[in-house]
């Protein structure tokens, strides 16, 4: 009888723990390598039901490579692991040289991500943990997408989405959290992209993902200004006098649980959270949330401040999908001496959207 109760409650500690599909991202990069030192994390391996999204060949193929490197740091054994073993054709899989983006390893990268999308929205999984992958070795493979977050947006069926950036400080606690209004466009674009049903649909989006995944009502968001110095009255340009600051005064109207702050001066916006982040004292009321008009706006001082642990989150899909912020790094793939901070990182934040998620039926 004891041993029944005993394997009941075993058997419902795994069934509600959050399920993660794991993809290994383009195998050529690092994404392999970080994603078997996360997975040898006892708190990692224990709390979740992961499983890896891959070839299992490939990843068993890296982990022996790396284990004859010194002092390596320790790695989780592809044998030990759950697998969904993606099968390439053989002469794919002799073309995917570490360290070379290629056309190969951008469409083994890809059918992973297929895969993962698949079984997710067939309700396997309730997270997708992404690998780094190389967009031009997507191309190269005849894909054409800016990024997996658009391929995930397409896949899932919706036109709303976001790319938002979470980082914890390990000085302070504190949760960094910022979301892009447009993304990966050249610079030269942006000012005819951005308009007000943008910045809305994103607000939205923003508003309810603190609500649904971090539990944050009625929350404080800052929201930058386009040009130097929010343009300056018009001196310095005049998206903010045209239409930037009349939106965000009937934003403040349709929204007065909010508190809307903006347009901020992009080159002052960042020194309370940067204040916040390595926790000076007289910092006060930092936002929950920043909206940055555009990439490098928003991401200049995200990986400044967190470029070891902050995550990519895509929000707006029908499940949560969490990703490192760092790319494929080719030139140190294979050396054993990829940090895999940022992907223990992006592990963990989707088990805790899971949860949040399951906490408040959203899930």
């Amino acid at each position: 009888m004891y041993q029944n109760n005993l394997d009941n409650l075993v058997n419902f500690t795994k069934k509600n723990r959050p399920r993660l599909a794991l993809t290994l991202g383009d195998p050529a990069g690092i994404g392999p390598e970080v994603i078997l030192k996360a997975l040898a994390e006892p708190e990692i391996s224990k709390k979740y039901d992961v499983t890896v999204v891959g070839n299992r060949d490939l990843l068993a193929e890296i982990y022996h490579k790396l284990n004859l490197i010194d002092n390596l740091a320790p790695l989780a054994n592809p044998d030990e692991l759950s697998i969904i073993d993606v099968q390439l054709d053989e002469e794919i899989k002799g073309q995917i040289i570490s360290g070379i983006g290629n056309a190969a390893s951008g469409t083994a990268s890809f059918a992973y991500m297929e895969c993962a999308i698949a079984q997710t929205l067939a309700g396997k999984f309730d997270a997708i943990v992404t690998g780094p992958i190389a967009k031009s070795a997507w191309k190269a493979a005849g894909y054409n997408y800016p990024g997996q977050t658009e391929l995930l947006a397409q896949k899932s069926g919706v036109d709303r989405f976001g790319m938002l950036f979470v980082a914890r400080s390990p000085h302070t606690n504190w949760t960094l959290r910022t979301l892009l209004a447009t993304t990966h466009i050249p610079l030269r674009q942006v000012a005819d992209t951005l308009t007000p049903q943008l910045l809305t649909q994103k607000l939205d989006l923003l508003v309810e993902c603190l609500e649904k995944d971090f539990g944050i009502e009625n929350g404080r968001i800052a929201i930058a200004g386009l040009n130097p110095h929010s343009g300056e009255q018009g001196q310095l340009g005049h998206e903010e006098q045209d239409w930037l600051i009349p939106w965000l005064e009937q934003e403040r109207q349709n929204r007065p649980q909010l508190q809307l702050d903006g347009p901020i001066p992009p080159d002052t916006m960042w020194v309370k959270p940067g204040q916040a982040w390595y926790g000076n004292s007289l910092v006060q009321n930092p936002a929950d949330g920043y909206l940055a008009l555009y990439h490098d706006q928003g991401l200049i001082p995200v990986k400044l401040m967190a470029f070891d642990r902050a995550v990519n989150t895509s929000i707006g899909l029908p499940f949560v999908r969490t990703s490192p912020d760092h790319g494929t790094a080719f030139d140190i793939a294979g050396k054993g001496i990829a940090d895999a901070t940022s992907m223990k990182a992006a592990i963990h934040l989707a088990a805790e959207l899971v949860s949040q998620r399951l906490a408040v039926g959203c899930g």
